[in-house]
């Protein structure tokens, strides 16, 4: 906001765009910690809260569509801001995406229902370098890597060595990262889960519970989801 702010002070408008894997579900406002409708008053914004949590959404999906607000932005002499969230979602956009086919749904739902533990050993003796370079507890990076090699017979990284599409090339980019101190990040974390919990972010859950949703879905594997809903689970039982 205070670099779109920046934007307007110079004469031309800016759009921020959404680069964060949970903040497109309309069912996670507050626990993926979206914008507020004051907020998005202020400047315009896109790709937030605009999905419904029963449609799967990729990083391909996000691709066309950032692509697509990206254009739009340039053609009204805007300054797009790529804001998040989610790594696999900016890599993607900016250096393309692998041509990775479609992976068998038995496979997916086989790999997704290993221990993660067994999952990654298998990791290791499928593709020991895609392994290596994985934490053995990174539950859907390992999953992914296993569930292409199983299907596709190659590993992942040979797929990545193919990627087309990305954006990089073609526009130029001004990367802003913040690194505040880790003890300032624990104490900003604990603090906005406390706010979180406080606005509602246990009901929000529960009210994505009840529409029994694949627990494979992406909304269902946001950071927290899963975690408040077992809170949920024990509310109702008191």
């Amino acid at each position: 906001m205070a670099v779109a702010r920046r934007i307007l002070d110079f004469g031309r408008q800016a759009v921020i765009i959404n680069a964060d894997a949970s903040q497109v579900y309309r069912d996670l406002p507050i626990l993926s910690a979206a914008p507020s409708a004051d907020e998005m008053a202020q400047c315009p914004h896109t790709l937030f809260l605009h999905r419904d949590g029963a449609q799967p959404y990729d990083a391909a999906q996000y691709i066309a569509e950032a692509r697509a607000e990206i254009g739009k932005a340039f053609a009204a002499q805007a300054i797009p801001i790529l804001v998040g969230g989610t790594g696999l979602y900016i890599r993607s956009l900016l250096d393309g995406l692998a041509p990775i086919p479609p992976i068998d749904p038995a496979i997916r739902v086989a790999v997704r229902a290993l221990p993660l533990v067994d999952a990654h050993a298998e990791l290791a003796s499928l593709d020991p370098a895609g392994a290596a370079k994985l934490s053995p507890n990174d539950v859907t990076r390992v999953a992914r890597a296993l569930e292409v090699i199983r299907s596709t017979g190659q590993p992942l990284a040979a797929w990545q060595a193919q990627k087309t599409g990305g954006i990089a090339d073609d526009v130029t980019l001004n990367p802003l990262i913040l690194l505040p101190p880790r003890d300032w990040i624990r104490e900003r974390c604990a603090t906005r889960f406390d706010v979180m919990v406080a606005q509602g972010a246990v009901d929000e859950v529960a009210r994505l519970a009840m529409r029994g949703l694949d627990p494979n879905l992406p909304v269902m594997r946001a950071i927290g989801v899963r975690e408040l809903m077992a809170v949920a689970r024990c509310d109702a039982d008191l």
